[in-house]
């Protein structure tokens, strides 16, 4: 999302815009929703290249036996159902940028050919001999690891030295601070707009400070959904509660008393766990962190990140578990 103004993004922006003027292959790296589509739109259309095609290829929507005549394209008759010659991805981009969606889910086989473009700007197409020049900038994104890729042996070390010119890390929605307020405002007015409210929504101090605290996982698309499903909700134009999880069954059984009073008697009495019996009895406090710890974390994951959720799997009301994640934040992980 383009919206933001704390410093992580104001960064990686001014980073952004330097390279997209660098005819040159980029990499995008970033979590699930947190706008490495629009980033490789804003590299495109800041470079001299702008005027030419931005063709997308999401690799993780295509077989691994289609992707290669996907981007090379292919000749009649090269393969049952190849009833006329098509043109593949490169060729569409000729000129403009290729824009590799998922790039680490690309065969090897295919790889050694995206390297041989790469390398000297040549390729055929699936079923042919036949040679073609190709003038292409390509902009890969990927949320996976693509060194490690590399060491597992899934993908070319050679391909990944030439595209890496500049390898751009963009910041988790969690990490930029205010920007969620920035973009949840916007969020909210668009939605407000969409249910033909006649005034502009704002949120309750209780709901500002959730958003602030929740670790957004699914970053700027699920801030989106949550606010969108928050304003059509809300009987007012002051946003008072917020759902993180949509998926939560209220028609789910309760768990059975026996099983809660089992979990109970577990979480009081940590004799089970080897680690904690075989503790001297002066590290008394650091055990009781531990089992904090493994309950926080447990419930804040079955909450999906929501804190008062997680209060409530607890048993504990929202500022007794305030009170804990304060003590506990840095060291949770959620």
């Amino acid at each position: 999302m383009g919206i933001g103004e704390s410093d992580v993004f104001l960064d990686f922006q001014d980073r952004l815009s330097r390279v997209a003027k660098v005819d040159r292959s980029v990499l995008i790296i970033g979590e699930r929703g947190s706008g490495k589509e629009l980033a490789v739109q804003r590299i495109h259309y800041l470079s001299g290249r702008w005027q030419k095609n931005l063709v997308a290829v999401n690799c993780a929507a295509l077989p691994s036996s289609l992707i290669e005549s996907e981007l090379f394209g292919y000749e009649q008759g090269a393969f049952t159902g190849a009833t006329k010659t098509r043109k593949g991805r490169f060729e569409e981009a000729e000129g403009g940028t290729l824009f590799l969606d998922e790039i680490g889910l690309i065969p090897l086989e295919v790889q050694e050919k995206i390297l041989r473009v790469v390398e000297y700007g040549t390729y055929e197409r699936v079923g042919s001999s036949v040679t073609h020049e190709c003038d292409v900038r390509i902009v890969g994104a990927t949320n996976a690891d693509l060194v490690e890729l590399c060491r597992e042996g899934k993908f070319k070390e050679d391909l990944l030295d030439r595209l890496s010119f500049e390898v751009l890390f963009l910041p988790p929605l969690r990490e930029r601070g205010d920007d969620i307020l920035l973009l949840a405002s916007y969020f909210a007015s668009k939605m407000a707009i969409e249910c033909r409210w006649t005034q502009l929504p704002t949120f309750s101090d209780s709901v500002v400070e959730q958003l602030m605290e929740y670790s957004w996982p699914g970053n700027v698309r699920e801030l989106k959904n949550v606010i969108e499903r928050a304003v059509y909700r809300s009987e007012g134009p002051v946003i008072t509660e917020v759902d993180f999880n949509p998926f939560r069954n209220p028609y789910r059984k309760p768990v059975q008393e026996s099983t809660a009073v089992q979990e109970s008697t577990a979480a009081q009495q940590p004799a089970p766990s080897k680690r904690l019996e075989d503790m001297p009895l002066r590290d008394f406090a650091l055990a009781q962190q531990q089992l904090d710890l493994v309950f926080l974390t447990r419930a804040l994951s079955q909450a999906h990140g929501s804190q008062k959720a997680a209060a409530e799997l607890l048993g504990l009301t929202y500022d007794q578990f305030r009170g804990l994640y304060r003590k506990y934040k840095s060291l949770i992980t959620e």
